[in-house]
């Protein structure tokens, strides 16, 4: 789990009751709350019960609200001190922040992304990943939107050290790829919210045709990561209702860098020269200086 308990509580809400939902908005909207308020006070202001207030702490994974009022507390004066640190207020970008601001609140945000990642990264399940690849007699990567671009970025790692990798800009064209993976085959699904459908889909396919499932996604309870055998989770402080993909493309990007490192550490010397070689065939299509 992660150590950032306003993360774990997000990642949490696909599977929270209507009435836990409302918790976890009323937290996120002001975590101080859960430092000030005993259960009972929270619970009024939550228009909620006593007992809804402890089901919630127990269903994201605290054994009470004692526990997760200390997690709060540890989670908000860590984020106070890096917002110090990047000299900004808060995360959002607001109409009339200066550049200076912007800029330090972008990096404040992307820096977060990254460190919250490493740090709650689930090491067995990334070298399990390693593991699959590395046997892989075809990988599909399958991202869709904003997620694309990480597929993308993977693909093209991936295939100039010599592995078997594809990925589409065309559900039409990852469905079918998906449904004839089959046995030792990989498909990695990247998607932020764990909710785009042709994602799922593509998911379901791999699975069922016998394929190894990767979910790459910031809520490790979503459907899509249900779909799948291994989960690897970011942990961007986006919500999944917030439009415009920017710590969590960073997020997923350093887990990329992650599993290629990882690839290329295990093959090294097959992927030192794959590496020699297709920089060098690129080096005519290069301006002389």
């Amino acid at each position: 789990m992660s150590t950032d308990a306003l993360l774990v509580l997000r990642q949490a809400i696909p599977r929270l009751s209507a009435a836990e939902t409302r918790v976890a908005e009323t937290i996120i909207g002001t975590p101080s709350l859960v430092v000030e308020l005993t259960i009972t006070e929270l619970a009024k202001a939550c228009g909620t019960s006593q007992a809804t207030v402890a089901r919630f702490c127990q269903t994201i994974g605290y054994t009470g609200y004692r526990e997760f009022r200390v997690a709060v507390a540890t989670s908000t004066s860590r984020e106070q001190a890096e917002r110090d640190r990047f000299e900004v207020d808060d995360a959002d970008i607001d109409p009339d922040d200066s550049v200076e601001t912007v800029v330090a609140k972008v990096a404040y945000q992307e820096v977060q992304a990254i460190e919250l990642t490493a740090r709650s990264l689930d090491r067995d399940a990334l070298d399990a990943v390693v593991d699959a690849l590395l046997t892989a007699p075809r990988i599909d990567i399958i991202g869709f939107g904003s997620s694309n671009l990480t597929a993308q970025d993977l693909h093209q790692k991936l295939y100039r050290i010599g592995m078997p990798a594809n990925t589409f800009v065309d559900a039409h064209l990852a469905l079918p790829s998906a449904a004839l993976l089959g046995p030792g085959g990989v498909a990695i699904g990247i998607s932020h919210s764990g909710l785009t459908v042709e994602t799922e889909q593509a998911m379901q396919l791999a699975r069922a045709a016998g394929a190894t499932t990767v979910c790459i996604t910031n809520f490790p309870d979503s459907p899509i990561a249900s779909r799948c055998d291994l989960v690897l989770a970011t942990q961007a402080r986006e919500s999944r209702y917030r439009s415009g993909a920017m710590s969590s493309r960073i997020a997923q990007l350093a887990l990329v860098d992650l599993l290629f490192i990882r690839v290329a550490q295990r093959r090294y010397d097959a992927a030192a020269e794959s590496l020699r070689v297709t920089y060098e065939s690129i080096q005519d299509h290069r301006i002389d200086t």
